[in-house]
């Protein structure tokens, strides 16, 4: 072992390269977890080595680049789809990309060889100070990535541990997991440089945040249980269709219909219960809502928004609400169209428009082109077709609708927005469950089962139950413990008919969002910084 590190430390710049690929094959689909523990073990053995903090921000950038290169490897895949760009751009936009997400590892390594030397300046080897300096300044860099420059906030640590694992989140959210995640690897450190004492004392805390989080989380509170009885007298059927339509067919020409037969194929009732009908980002390409100009309705159901909505009707039982994604158009006082807006519309068995939401945390390049007056000239576009930029709708909303004599509330979250850790509910108004309708076909066989785990991990922050449908899978049932009820694999046509999974109580961190995993990352660093304190005291 000694030699080993002895290797790595002669050649760290490229070992930390190839170490941040490795650990990102501990998200979905691969789930090899420990290779991620071990990679930033290797990472934290070097940066605390580090002659200097610049030299520390440079080994964790190129950890960073390394991570990023491999873990957002699906995005390539979406270049494929646009017909105005090469579809080889994507692999250089996966690494141009890579090289500005790793600069958040950076900062984390930067602050905590900094609070590190600051703290024990004499010291060249991992120690509890370090990592827990290492645990918290990862914390604050992660949420960072979520905001600046709008934030992209893909795969946190802290989603490797999806499952009973990540019942922490209840209390510290996902990047606050992502601390724990940190934390784990510098005890496996610990262990491996044999400083058993160190490691044991480390763990201790841990593991007792970690049982007592998942006691909670396995046990439902009496509020939830009445609560959910008086909600639940008659349980919520849901069906959620997967079509399996392909990003290729989507806007070809003459496939509307094809399409539309596939959604009408599995959506027919079954039996005479209302149901929640929930289908897929941007399933259908009609306009169902009137005041466009006339040219805007041509090529749907009777030329009109009233024989778009007529045909969806014929696919429901008396009493069922349909949720389809459905882009709406914005235009000036001339009629010209000048934005669009990537929302929902909920309808009733009627034809009646009930509500409607707005995606308010769009995709850069995806769903709008960013410098816009820069770009364009040079031949780049945005990856969804057309040339007008969406807009941003007003964020977080839930949606009261009738379904079976009952008022249910649906949090709306449009695909990529659900990754977004504290920003998933309107808490004003806390939903029965959230519906993220999506459209993963862009992202390869990597971007979908990533985006499942993060769901089920706002799941486990929110306890609420999280309900996904899109094109071409995966679509899920997820309930308020993360777990999958139900889903459909990835390319793959059909149908989930299921029943709307119970809501908890509003965890810690549904109420607080945010704060918490903050607050956790300065008391990480505060602990950290205890030995300067001691120092201080005993002149």
């Amino acid at each position: 072992m000694a030699k080993l590190l002895a290797t790595f430390e002669k050649h760290r710049g490229i070992a930390l390269l190839i170490a941040g690929g490795i650990s990102a094959t501990g998200f979905a689909p691969l789930n090899l977890w420990p290779l991620t523990l071990l990679c930033l073990a290797l990472l934290m053995h070097l940066v605390v080595k580090a002659e200097s903090g610049k030299r520390a921000f440079v080994l964790g950038w190129l950890f960073g680049v390394g991570h990023f290169c491999i873990g957002n490897n699906w995005i390539a895949t979406a270049f494929s789809y646009q017909a105005a760009m090469p579809a080889w751009l994507g692999w250089i936009a996966v690494f141009l990309l890579a090289l500005y997400l790793a600069v958040y590892p950076a900062l984390a390594c930067w602050g905590a060889w900094r609070i590190a030397k600051f703290a024990a300046p004499a010291s060249p080897k991992a120690t509890i100070p370090f990592i827990l300096a290492f645990a918290g300044c990862w914390i604050i860099a992660e949420w960072l990535r979520s905001w600046v420059f709008t934030g992209f906030a893909w795969n946190p640590l802290g989603v490797i541990a999806v499952g009973d694992a990540a019942a922490p989140a209840i209390y510290i959210g996902s990047y606050g997991l992502s601390g724990l995640v940190i934390a784990s690897a510098g005890i496996l450190l610990l262990l491996v440089s044999r400083t058993w004492r160190p490691a044991l004392f480390l763990a201790l805390p841990l593991t007792v945040l970690a049982v007592t989080a998942l006691v909670v989380f396995n046990t439902d509170s009496i509020d939830t249980v009445i609560r959910n009885k008086a909600f639940n007298k008659r349980q919520v059927e849901l069906t959620i269709v997967q079509p399996n339509i392909s990003q290729i067919d989507k806007y070809a020409p003459g496939y509307d219909a094809i399409n539309f037969s596939r959604l009408a194929q599995h959506s027919q009732p079954k039996n005479e219960r209302p149901r929640l009908v929930l289908w897929p980002e941007a399933a259908i390409p009609w306009r169902l809502e009137e005041g466009y100009p006339f040219r805007y309705y041509q090529f749907q159901p009777g030329e009109s928004a009233q024989g778009a909505r007529l045909t969806l009707m014929r696919l429901m039982n008396p009493g069922d609400v349909l949720i389809t994604g459905v882009d709406r158009l914005e235009f000036d006082k001339d009629e010209q169209l000048v934005g669009a807006r990537n929302g929902v519309t909920a309808m009733d068995s009627s034809g009646k428009i009930l509500a409607t939401y707005d995606k308010a945390h769009l995709v850069p390049y995806g769903e709008y082109l960013a410098l816009r007056w820069l770009l364009e000239p040079l031949g780049a576009t945005r990856l969804v077709p057309g040339t007008i930029d969406f807009w941003p709708g007003p964020g977080p909303r839930t949606l009261n609708l009738p379904v079976d004599g009952r008022r249910v509330k649906v949090g709306m979250q449009i695909c990529y927005e659900i990754i977004f850790s504290g920003q998933v509910t309107d808490r004003a108004n806390r939903p029965d469950f959230i519906f993220n309708p999506s459209n993963d076909a862009w992202f390869g066989s990597w971007g979908p089962p990533q985006h499942l785990a993060q769901a089920r991990l706002r799941a486990i922050e929110e306890g609420l139950p999280v309900v996904r449908s899109t094109p071409t899978g995966i679509s899920a049932v997820i309930n308020a413990d993360g777990r999958i009820i139900d889903s459909l694999p990835h390319k793959k046509a059909g149908r989930i008919d299921a029943t709307l999974p119970l809501a908890k109580a509003p965890t810690l961190f549904a109420l607080y969002g945010n704060i918490l995993p903050l607050a956790f990352a300065a008391l990480l660093i505060a602990c950290a910084l205890l030995p300067l304190a001691r120092r201080g005291a005993s002149r």
